[in-house]
């Protein structure tokens, strides 16, 4: 299955469902959007490494907001950087994933960091075993293993995310320890929209013991 250009996501839209599906679908559905400190920390962030230019150093080059498309899973977007690595006569492509965190959101950053390489992969006809993110706050790098596990995640999550974009409703908050951090906290009311829920559940839950 080709997707049609009209039906490509966002490849930011996929960390975003990773990390809540109901942050992905006020952002990309909805068009919702605030800042806090930490977005504003993470933009400017990525306004350092989006520069759209390319350093070589030996046998070393680094490329920054690198445009990536995937035609097979309907996706497209930037990468913070890909470095290219020389291997005798060939330069062999590492992308490299800009994160102000220290590493506690990697789960979801892995996934948007395995979706660029599929997408590079795609696009060059190549296979690349692994990347890394760069946490601002810790200054270190993680180097990420694109497994057959991770892929299908990342795949998955892609899936998902077209489906989820698809609907007219909005999925449930998840209402744990990630809400309190999310930008959008105002405007998705969690702990209003999950307590009614839980009360549907409830009574579904009575009914069912009849």
């Amino acid at each position: 299955m080709m997707y049609a250009d009209d039906d490509f996501i966002q490849l930011s839209a996929v960390q975003h469902y990773a990390f809540c599906p109901r942050q992905c679908a006020l952002i990309h559905r909805e068009m919702v959007w605030s800042e806090n400190q930490a977005t504003a920390e993470g933009r400017i962030l990525h306004e350092k490494a989006d520069s759209g230019g390319v350093e070589k150093r030996g046998d070393l080059k680094q490329a920054t907001g690198v445009l990536l498309r995937s035609q097979v899973l309907g996706v497209s977007g930037k990468a913070d950087m890909v470095e290219f690595h020389r291997e005798g006569k060939t330069w062999k492509p590492y992308p490299v994933e800009y994160k102000r965190g220290n590493g506690s959101s990697v789960r979801e950053d892995s996934i948007q960091l395995c979706l660029q390489a599929i997408c590079l992969e795609e696009m060059l006809n190549i296979h690349i075993p692994e990347g890394s993110l760069f946490y601002g706050k810790i200054r270190r790098r993680k180097q990420i293993v694109f497994s057959e596990d991770l892929r299908l995640q990342t795949k998955n999550v892609v899936l998902a995310v077209h489906e989820l974009l698809g609907k007219d409703s909005l999925p449930m908050p998840l209402n744990d320890g990630r809400c309190p951090q999310c930008s959008l906290y105002e405007q998705c009311r969690p702990e209003e929209v999950a307590v009614p829920a839980r009360a549907v559940r409830y009574l579904e839950a009575l009914r069912r013991m009849e």
